[in-house]
C-alpha cells in the first residue's frame, strides 16, 4: 500500500469499551488492510463515584482490548464521566482537534448523536466542531457508530434514531472483536444484558443479515470529502 492510500483512522470513545461495541470489527479490518488505527478515550470516572483503582483497571483492560484490535495508539483524556456535557463544546473540541492534528487523522468514527447517554451526545457535537473542513484540515470521512446499551435506548423520535447507511462485513474479524470485548471483564454482563457477549454477537448477525453476510457493523455516514 502506498502512503497516499494509507488511512489514519481515529475512533473516539466517550468511555472505555464504546470503541469495541461500535468499531471493534472495522478497527480490525482497517489494521489488517495496513491502515493505522488510533483510539481516543475521552474520560475517566468522576472522583467519588469511581476509585482510582477501578479507573486504572479499566484503562488496563482497554489497552489489552486495543492490542486485540490492532490499534496503533491509545490516548486517554481525563474529563470526568458521566459529566462530559458539563464541559463546553469548545473545550472538548479543542482537545479532539489537537489529537486529529497530531496524528493527521483522515477517517473519524464518533458516537451517535441520538444516544441516550449525554456524554455520547457531547462528544459527537465536539468531534464535528473539531473536524470542520476549514483551514488546513485532514479529516475527509466521518461516520457515527452504534453502542449497545446507549443507542437502542434513545427516544423513539426521528432526530434521535440510528438509521444505518453504511455496513461493513466483519465476518473474518468477529471472533477477535469478541475477544477484545472479553478483555473488559469489569464491563461485560450476562445475557440478556445488552452489554453481554451474546448480545454483541446477535447485533452483528442482524446487521450482517441485513446486507447478506454473516457479521457486520453498521454506521451512519456523516460526511465524505473527495479531494
Amino acid at each position: 500500500m502506498s502512503n497516499k492510500d494509507k488511512k489514519s483512522v481515529l475512533v473516539i470513545a466517550p468511555h472505555p469499551d464504546d470503541e469495541v461495541f461500535g468499531c471493534g470489527g472495522i478497527s480490525l479490518r482497517y489494521a489488517a488492510e495496513g491502515h493505522e488505527v488510533s483510539v481516543l478515550v475521552m474520560s475517566r470516572g468522576k472522583p467519588g463515584l469511581y476509585s482510582e483503582e477501578s479507573i486504572n483497571n479499566i484503562r488496563a483492560e482497554a489497552l489489552r482490548a486495543h492490542k486485540e484490535l490492532g490499534v496503533t495508539k491509545t490516548l486517554f483524556l481525563d474529563y470526568s464521566a458521566p459529566e462530559l456535557d458539563l464541559h463546553s463544546v469548545s473545550e472538548l473540541a479543542a482537545s479532539i482537534a489537537s489529537v486529529i492534528k497530531d496524528l493527521g487523522i483522515t477517517v473519524l468514527y464518533v458516537p451517535h448523536r441520538g444516544d441516550i447517554h449525554h456524554d455520547h451526545r457531547a462528544v459527537y457535537n465536539a468531534a464535528l466542531v473539531a473536524s470542520r473542513p476549514k483551514g488546513c484540515y485532514s479529516v475527509s470521512e466521518i461516520y457515527a457508530y452504534e453502542t449497545l446499551s446507549e443507542t437502542e435506548w434513545a427516544p423513539p423520535f426521528g432526530d434521535d434514531a440510528f438509521i444505518p447507511t453504511c455496513f461493513v462485513n466483519i465476518s473474518d474479524y468477529m471472533a477477535a472483536k469478541l475477544r477484545a470485548m472479553q478483555c473488559y471483564k469489569s464491563q461485560v454482563r450476562e445475557f440478556p444484558s445488552s452489554r453481554s457477549i451474546k448480545a454483541i454477537e446477535a447485533m452483528a448477525q442482524y446487521r450482517g443479515a441485513t446486507v447478506g453476510c454473516f457479521f457486520a457493523e453498521a454506521f451512519m455516514h456523516v460526511r465524505t470529502i473527495r479531494r
